[in-house]
């Protein structure tokens, strides 16, 4: 390193300056006089400790330096830094590579930190301290942590020597960061010590402050003095009205008796930050009270109590007469209740944790919120049990504590697989040793959920087997569903009535079976100051998972494997049967199969969690998440068809659910011999999708600005809203026939291209109008305005074609629907002659007033009956063609509908195209789809039996047409041949599995 040349006078000049102004604004009183005596004090200080390094190259002062205000802080200084005036560059290198390969230092700057140690915010009261640690100045405070506080420090001006400072995330607008105190701090003026008194101090040890508790009036009128090594400091707890801790303090013996102190003095409770255990101490002027609930007795301090350093020169003992009456002895502590999740299982799978104290290095984050790290690399950390607000800010990887009293538990179970240390409030989280390291870059959503995670703990009382698995349930909600369909701050919120958390809706049916609510509360002076001591982690069940939340995608994954590694065709052709098939039969009947797995097939069991959407391109309806879709069937009441349009966009989770698995294989095996040989198998494709009832779903609703992402919606849906209330106008409409879903052409209109229209997705539905349109007013809609002639029957056929399909699976005859268009009302918009009328009607339109093409915007919803005008046609029961008019051979009637129970399904040759035909390719015939059905019919001990042949454009098959399932057939068309007869599918089915 070259020698550093001389500095100049006038840099040197302009830093002293810069010096005198910034201690005058930011140190000295406001309006006073320069203090010329106090920016002496200052520089003299800054100088001892840059010239105690050795190494400054010449330089009497660090011009390269400069003074920085709290305020400065907060607003300039955006990413974490640390700064070490005492240290050489070496020094700084060498603390530098603690960080390892993995970690990254704190970047060095090279500022200069004054300020006042404080233990009040601002300028509060007394009795708004709660035990925290300040650094003050003119500009502000900032909150801070240091590891050895000395109480004779506070109110001091001081130079902080060496210091890391951490900002808030930058998604935190109201977040402060805070200062870590690596060193001592150094006063700027010399500290005054209170003069000793000439005379000892009389106090009393814990042998005989454990006995003077049961002595009835020995302590009226008399604060005694407590001296004793420090053996155990509790949690500090806050509530909502008070904060305290508890200190225990011990003989020279370690067998000798302790006694407990409650320190809950606003303006003592810092002296938690300056208590090391090991170390001996005198408290002065304490008393003796009752705690609430207990019927023993306890010291504690009072407003005139000191924490003093233990000088035995300085002290004497009291000597006080012992004779006399006894209070009652102190109870003796009631037996451990079990945890929550622990029920009425045997005694034999309760298990006892360990506690120990246990010193070791934070060495990574499993969930900051949660309270979970990595402690040495082997060892899960959760401080979860403990209230741990102040360390959440300063526990990262390079920390190292010492955990007095903490809890051991092996094999929790749950997916956690390493032991885990947990702290009660009987014990204490001891900061030893800051990092080195630069905080991980926290994401917003990354940082939510620490109250949901509380309350899980404080208010659901969960055992810590169960809080770990909860919060790993909770990540795979939130990689579920965030944050396309839910935000991470709405889905782990704080869950409150009337704005319950979805986190823990979804966790509830779970956590109410494992851990039944209403179980007492923590009693933190019962956890603290008995001996032995209950708290929840004394005792603990492993825990075996219950459940699991995957993703639509890999139960997708999960389903189709199974299928296949299911798919064996010797069971589904036994050998009898098929040693008399041909090879075309042979394959034929196993190029179609099924298997349905259930939630219990799954270890763990799986829970189903999705939202549901219509698809604008298939017509069906989806559940979907974050990793994509899944198709499925839903069935409301008695297994009918749903028709609640407003279902869609709320969240379902269900722990009742088929997942069906259809296989199409492509085949060509020569006989039965060869059905164990797998390279007959050409080609194999599943079609997968779930089935389930509505009354087995819980159903949440989803805020409404978040659907749009989530949603399937029209382009023009999602363009921003006018200003002002929205304006809506709709018309009420009987459902009396529904056509299938199936690709239909369409007429070009004049003027339009020469090219032939390729076959579009749609359906018809036919009705009739019930009243004229009517307008939004406020929340409640207007009464209907006259259209033509009222007395006429207005019946009406509406077309669904593009993204309109998605109403495909709510529309069902025999109920009352409104038909919804948004924005500025326009005259006759469902009338005929309007712009949504279709000029060139199809021939399905004989006999209606009206032909409407529903637009992509318009909405459709299911019309509840107390609000219906007179349809003596609403709710009525599905036609059924009778059993005479369906095995007759009279072909009048050749529309048939009924219900049966699907017995078999089969293809029919020629195999379906899309095996062996590529897009674009001439129209290849796809063959058919052959269910044999059981008809139903009361009082008939042997129903007839009827084939339905479901052919193009029909294809695929409507979900849910499986053996077993009760199916509606509606207006199929009816032939007769010499087996007997058969019929062919024309409109969709309604399907009740």
């Amino acid at each position: 390193m070259e020698a550093a040349t001389a500095p100049a006078p006038d840099s040197e000049q302009a830093w002293l300056e810069a010096a005198q102004t910034f201690i005058q604004e930011t140190l000295c009183p406001a309006g006073t006089e320069p203090d010329g005596q106090l920016t002496q004090l200052v520089i003299d200080c800054v100088k001892t400790i840059w010239l105690s390094q050795g190494k400054n190259q010449g330089f009497p002062l660090p011009l390269s330096y400069s003074f920085v205000s709290v305020q400065d802080l907060k607003t300039h200084q955006n990413l974490p830094c640390c700064s070490h005036l005492s240290w050489s560059s070496n020094a700084y290198q060498a603390w530098a590579q603690e960080a390892g390969p993995s970690g990254t230092p704190l970047p060095r700057e090279r500022l200069l930190l004054l300020g006042t140690l404080t233990d009040l915010s601002g300028d509060l009261e007394q009795e708004c301290r709660k035990g925290d640690l300040y650094v003050k100045d003119n500009t502000g405070v900032l909150g801070c942590e240091l590891i050895d506080l000395d109480l004779s420090w506070l109110g001091h001006l001081f130079l902080f020597p060496s210091w890391s400072y951490l900002p808030p995330p930058r998604w935190s607008s109201s977040g402060e960061g805070h200062l870590e105190l690596l060193s001592a701090p150094v006063p700027v003026l010399p500290l005054t010590s209170s003069p000793s008194s000439l005379s000892p101090l009389s106090v009393l040890y814990p042998e005989t402050a454990s006995r003077l508790l049961r002595h009835r009036g020995k302590l009226r009128g008399v604060q005694p003095n407590l001296a004793g090594k420090l053996v155990r400091v509790s949690a500090l707890v806050r509530s909502q009205k008070k904060a305290h801790f508890v200190l225990s303090l011990g003989g020279s013996s370690p067998a000798g008796s302790l006694v407990s102190v409650v320190v809950q003095i606003p303006a003592q409770l810092v002296w938690h930050r300056a208590l090391w255990p090991g170390r001996s101490y005198v408290l002065t002027a304490l008393r003796v009270v009752r705690i609430r609930g207990h019927c023993y007795r306890v010291w504690t301090t009072s407003p005139s109590s000191h924490l003093l350093p233990l000088r035995p020169e300085c002290v004497r003992e009291l000597e006080l007469e012992l004779d006399g009456p006894l209070l009652e002895a102190d109870p003796p502590p009631l037996p451990a209740p079990s945890s929550s999740q622990d029920g009425d299982r045997e005694a034999a799978l309760v298990r006892n944790s360990t506690l120990l104290s246990y010193t070791g290095k934070v060495t990574g984050v499993l969930s900051q919120p949660a309270g979970l790290y990595e402690v040495d690399g082997q060892l899960a950390l959760c401080l979860a049990y403990q209230q741990f607000h102040s360390l959440r800010k300063v526990v990262r990887p390079g920390v190292s504590l010492e955990l007095q009293d903490v809890h051991l538990l092996q094999s929790v179970g749950g997916g956690t697989r390493r032991p885990v240390l947990a702290p009660c409030l009987h014990g204490a989280i001891l900061l030893r040793g800051f990092s080195c390291q630069k905080p991980e870059t926290q994401s917003f959503h990354q940082a939510q959920g620490a109250s949901l995670y509380e309350q899980l703990v404080w208010e659901r009382q969960l055992g810590l087997p169960l809080y770990l698995w909860a919060t790993k349930a909770l990540e795979e909600l939130a990689c579920k569903l965030c944050p396309h369909v839910l935000r991470h701050h709405q889905l782990l919120q704080h869950s409150c009535p009337g704005n319950p958390s979805p986190g823990l809706q979804l966790l509830a049916p779970i956590l109410d079976v494992l851990a039944p609510p209403g179980s007492s509360r923590r009693n933190a002076h019962k956890e603290i100051l008995e001996d032995p001591h209950h708290c929840p982690l004394q005792k603990y069940t492993r825990l075996q998972t219950p459940c699991s939340f995957p993703t639509l995608a890999t139960l997708k994954d999960q389903g189709r494997c199974r299928a296949w590694a299911a798919f064996d065709a010797k069971t589904l052709l036994p050998l009898p049967e098929a040693s008399h098939l041909t090879s075309g039969q042979l394959n034929q009947r196993l190029s179609w199969s099924w298997l349905s797995l259930l939630p219990s097939t799954f270890h763990p069991p799986q829970i189903l969690i999705g939202l549901l959407a219509a698809s604008s391109h298939k017509g069906c309806l989806q559940l979907r998440d974050r990793s994509g879709s899944l198709p499925c069937l839903i069935l409301a009441k008695h297994s009918q068809p749903i028709s609640d349009s407003r279902l869609i966009g709320c969240l379902v989770r269900t722990e009742r659910f088929q997942l069906i698995i259809e296989r199409n294989v492509r085949s060509t095996f020569p006989s039965c011999k060869e059905l164990s040989m797998a390279g007959f198998i050409q080609k194999q494709q599943a079609r997968v999708y779930i089935q389930f009832f509505l009354a087995d779903a819980l159903i949440l609703p989803v805020p409404r600005p978040l659907l749009l992402s989530a949603a399937s919606l029209a382009p023009s849906q999602t363009e921003p809203a006018p200003e002002g209330p929205p304006t809506e106008q709709s018309r009420l409409f009987l459902l009396s026939h529904k056509e299938a879903l199936m690709k239909r052409n369409f007429g070009v209109p004049p003027g339009a291209s020469p090219e032939v229209p390729k076959p579009v997705l749609s359906f018809y539905v036919s009705g009739r109008w019930l009243g004229g349109t009517q307008r939004k007013e406020g929340t409640a809609w207007g009464p209907p305005e006259p259209e033509g002639d009222e007395s006429e029957d207005q019946k009406v056929l509406l077309v669904f074609r593009g993204s309109s399909i998605r109403w495909f699976e709510f529309l069902h005859p025999g109920r009352v629907y409104r038909l919804v268009a948004p924005g500025p009302p326009t005259p006759l918009l469902f009338a005929e002659g309007g712009p949504s009328c279709v000029p060139q009607r199809p021939l399905e339109l004989a006999g209606c007033t009206s032909c409407l093409t529903v637009r992509d915007e318009w909405t459709v919803e299911l019309e509840s009956s107390r609000d219906l005008p007179a349809a003596p046609d609403a709710n009525k029961a599905l036609p059924e063609t009778s059993l005479a008019d369906l095995l007759s051979g009279d072909h009048t009637n050749s529309l048939v509908s009924f219900s049966a129970e699907v017995l078999s399904r089969t293809l029919c040759e020629p195999f379906p195209a899309p095996f062996w035909t590529k897009p674009g390719t001439a129209r290849t015939s796809r063959g058919c789809v052959k269910l044999t059905v059981a008809v139903r019919v009361a009082d008939c001990q042997f129903p007839p039996h009827l084939d339905i042949y479901i052919k193009d454009p029909h294809l695929p098959p409507p979900l849910g047409l499986l053996p077993g399932a009760r199916v509606y057939f509606g207006q199929l068309e009816k032939k007769i041949s010499r087996e007997g007869v058969l019929v062919r599918a024309r409109p969709a089915p309604h399907r009740r599995p």
